[in-house]
């Protein structure tokens, strides 16, 4: 049986990663959660004081950075381990979400992430989520969904699982978080937030988890099945993924 690319890019909050971890589990298929990598080096600068304007310190971090992320069977995910040491808790809150963006701007710093990603995902047979997966890290992938949601719901959903994990932040400040986010990661030069030519539209403001899994495998399915009969072109930006 074939292997193929899954690609889901989108905005923050939109349930991304939640999604591709799924859709990995249901395909059988590796999940690379592409925004943990830039949350986990974030994290490494602010821990160690560096500074993005300063070319030493990027290149140290860079050099010193090791990403790993390792199955954990009793929770049945994928946790991301920093030199070693397990982040998974660290980089979901929200003091590194108010700091990502700024990191993954730089330029040294996609290219590094981006530099892993393609050796992870090199063999197929993987889901990722992120901000530029079927643009520039694998724009030959096989199956590319973008994903979005209404501002407002993006953000209770941001609350909900911050509320979840023990931290209370209001609306209104997550609104602004994710408002900075966008405009950052869609007006940075490296590496830009877009819809991929051929990529799906996947608006899931008002579609359950498992609505929206069931939907992305069912396209992947598709697509493994073109790629078994050797033909068939992929989709177009004009179509949905809800159509």
């Amino acid at each position: 049986m074939p292997k193929i690319i899954v690609a889901l890019d989108g905005f923050s909050s939109c349930g991304k990663s939640t999604t591709a971890k799924l859709v990995a589990r249901q395909l059988h298929y590796a999940y690379i959660d592409t925004g943990a990598m830039y949350r986990a080096v974030t994290l490494y600068f602010y821990n160690h004081h560096l500074s993005l304007t300063n070319p030493r310190d990027v290149e140290k971090a860079l050099r010193e950075i090791q990403i790993t992320f390792r199955y954990q069977p009793e929770t049945a995910t994928n946790e991301t381990y920093l030199n070693g040491l397990n982040v998974e808790n660290e980089i979901r809150k929200m003091y590194i979400s108010e700091r990502v963006s700024e990191v993954s701007a730089v330029v040294e710093v996609r290219q590094a992430m981006v530099a892993q990603q393609q050796r992870m995902g090199r063999s197929k047979g993987v889901v990722l989520d992120g901000r530029d997966v079927g643009t520039v890290v694998f724009p030959e992938a096989e199956l590319k969904i973008f994903m979005t949601a209404d501002p407002l719901i993006r953000a209770r959903r941001r609350q909900d699982e911050l509320l979840a994990k023990g931290e209370l932040v209001g609306l209104e400040e997550i609104m602004q978080n994710l408002q900075k986010r966008d405009y950052i990661d869609t007006h940075r030069t490296e590496g830009p937030l877009r819809q991929a030519e051929d990529a799906l539209l996947l608006d899931n403001s008002f579609m359950t988890v498992d609505e929206q899994v069931e939907m992305v495998v069912r396209l992947a399915d598709e697509r493994i099945g073109r790629a078994l009969r050797g033909s068939g072109p992929r989709g177009t930006s004009t179509e949905q993924a809800g159509t």
